[in-house]
């Protein structure tokens, strides 16, 4: 078995160029897979690490998202009552919360995004222990200030600390920045409630949805059973982790398939190129594979140092491949939240398994391209490649 590896080796060697071309085609092919999976899985991780298993989300019976939310002041006054919210010196954890979206234009091109802005109350960062100040302060309720997640300042115009902003109809000032732990908070801007609800001209008893500290994980499903027994409350309950998770499941679904598809469609050329590579070795390498025939080595050996072969070239594309993205690991980009239609900053996330995946794709595409040569040269007449010695 030793011999035909060593002649595959050398037969690399001999045909470099060819084989270069080859790996080349696997490694963009496996860049580019990996890249569209790491964008998916960023925004994915983004969005579900902005919901706590601890907490739930309470909206308007059948409104699909925050923004077509509605619960009145009387209904959250009676969710506060309730024995599944967790409380802190005798306080419920609630957080009632104001959803809007705002056009504030990006730092690098000039032109106008979508930016989420949640009117929250202090108790926020009781519910939501995740969230930190890490410059200035909170805002002072009843003022017209805002906190901005740590992502803002730097990816739109006129949202750094102490800076003043108008919309909406009114003038703000940047008061703190807040860390949401790489969740979508990161992307929003946070003010007061009721102070959003006075400049928007909206019911100050009116809020788009309330998030609550449950007592426990399994405090959820009683918490249902009560609100659904209440004719007064016709609000649906989430967990707030599962919430976000189906937010991301259109544009992750979305990426995912159009990362394969283009994967696939250039698959198809770098195993082409595999291929050309293969047939290439075998038609010039008939009279060695005649020799170590007549010598005794069987089919399936021949077979086998086709497949080595191909299979090297494969691995190598891959790993280069793989190594081409690493550097996209961590990179923060913006795309747009397709439930919210508001912008969300995110990070490529390349993991130790998501370079697997890569590398096994590119064995894959080698196995495709490496295994009619291999048959080819396995198949080839002992007898006719010995009369061109």
């Amino acid at each position: 078995m030793a011999i035909p590896i060593v002649y595959s080796l050398r037969s690399l060697r001999a045909r470099w160029v060819s084989a270069i071309v080859a790996v080349l085609g696997i490694a963009g092919t496996v860049g580019v897979f990996l890249a569209m999976l790491g964008l998916a899985r960023g925004f994915h991780a983004t969005l579900v690490s902005s919901g706590s298993p601890d907490n739930a989300l309470i909206r308007r019976a059948g409104a699909s998202g925050e923004l077509d939310g509605n619960v009145a002041l009387d209904q959250i006054h009676t969710l506060q009552d309730k024995a599944a919210i967790a409380r802190v010196d005798g306080q419920p954890l609630v957080s009632p919360e104001v959803v809007v979206i705002a056009a504030f234009p990006f730092k690098a091109t000039g032109t106008d995004a979508n930016v989420q802005v949640r009117g929250v109350t202090p108790e926020v960062l009781k519910v939501r222990r995740n969230v930190h100040i890490t410059q200035g302060r909170f805002f002072q309720p009843g003022l017209a200030e805002l906190i901005v997640g740590r992502n803002v300042p730097s990816t739109y115009e006129g949202l750094e600390l102490g800076q003043t902003v108008k919309f909406g109809g009114g003038t703000w000032s940047v008061v703190g920045v807040f860390d949401a732990g790489g969740s979508a908070f990161d992307s929003e801007i946070w003010c007061d409630a009721r102070v959003l609800n006075q400049i928007y001209k909206r019911p100050d008893n009116l809020y788009q949805s309330v998030t609550v500290k449950l007592t426990s994980p399994a405090a959820l499903e009683p918490l249902k059973d009560s609100i659904t027994a209440d004719p007064t409350m016709t609000v649906q309950v989430d967990r707030e982790d599962e919430y976000y998770a189906r937010q991301s499941q259109v544009l992750t679904t979305l990426i995912t398939v159009l990362g394969t598809l283009v994967a696939a469609i250039m698959g198809v050329g770098a195993v082409i190129g595999a291929l050309n590579t293969m047939y290439s070795a075998v038609a010039e390498r008939s009279r060695e594979i005649a020799t170590m025939r007549a010598i005794g080595f069987g089919a399936a050996s021949i077979v086998l140092s086709f497949l080595f072969e191909a299979l090297l070239i494969a691995f190598i594309g891959g790993v280069l491949g793989a190594i081409s993205v690493l550097k996209l690991n961590g990179l923060t980009t913006t795309t747009l939240n397709m439930q919210t239609f508001s912008s969300v900053a995110f990070a490529f996330k390349i993991t130790p398994l998501l370079l697997g995946v890569g590398i096994l794709f590119a064995l894959l595409m080698g196995l495709v391209g490496g295994v009619p040569p291999a048959i080819r040269a396995a198949r080839r007449p002992v007898a006719l490649s010995l009369r061109e010695l």
